[in-house]
């Protein structure tokens, strides 16, 4: 909990079920990118309507808790660090929600590509090891938020460079595959966009490393390098 000064015990509580809640979103959206990953690679069609279906949810939960914080802003007036918290939690909760419209976009490019049965296919393995990697960085991300520690702040901007690089890397061997066969084109394009769908997860699960900072340290860490990250964090 926030050592935010006030005394109010049920302000503390409100404060901690929004904490709560996001966490819960950030739950959500994590397994929904890797259920629809692992649907992609079966072709479980029925689990990809599933997780399409399942994307309201994310919503609600982008709803509720965003109304909880307007209502705490005009009820209880925070200020200092309760201020700062709110207003991650905006901005985390807004990620996460887009983190589920990408995990929608893998289902719905899962579904299309299980229609092509007749068509051989792109390997899906470095898909796989790009997920695993985005998949971390949420994980590390939304441990930052629960106990509002920057120390991992850094390692997660470094590891979204390198998803930005294995994103490279999926393009050059899709390149090659249409190349190969000009008849896979079709499905090539629909496997570049999944890997596009996972490189967005990447950055949105940066942003809320980001958003810690701002919370524990008061200062905006976004569009600046990663060394300068690190000092920030240090201080």
């Amino acid at each position: 909990m926030v050592n935010s000064g006030h005394t109010s015990k049920q302000y503390d509580a409100e404060l901690e079920s929004v904490r709560a809640r996001v966490l819960l979103m950030g739950e959500l959206v994590g397994k929904q990118v890797r259920l629809a990953i692992a649907a992609l690679s079966r072709g479980d069609v029925e689990q990809i309507d599933r997780i399409i279906a399942d994307d309201h949810r994310v919503n609600a939960l982008e709803v509720g808790i965003d109304e909880s914080c307007s209502q705490i802003i005009a009820r209880r007036q925070p200020t200092a660090n309760d201020l700062r918290m709110v207003i991650m939690v905006i901005k985390t909760i807004t990620d996460l929600e887009r983190i589920g419209d990408e995990a929608k976009k893998i289902a719905i490019a899962a579904k299309n590509l299980s229609q092509k049965k007749n068509l051989t296919l792109p390997r899906f393995d470095k898909i796989k090891n790009v997920t695993n990697l985005t998949l971390n960085m949420l994980r590390q991300s939304l441990d930052a938020f629960a106990k509002l520690d920057t120390s991992a702040v850094a390692q997660v901007v470094r590891q979204d460079e390198q998803v930005d690089e294995e994103f490279r890397a999926v393009i050059r061997y899709l390149v090659t595959f249409m190349m190969e066969d000009p008849r896979t084109i079709s499905s090539a394009l629909e496997i570049l966009f999944v890997a596009k769908a996972i490189e967005r997860v990447g950055d949105h699960a940066k942003n809320m490393s980001e958003y810690v900072v701002y919370m524990v340290k008061g200062r905006d860490v976004r569009h600046i390098t990663v060394e300068e990250i690190e000092r920030e964090v240090q201080q």
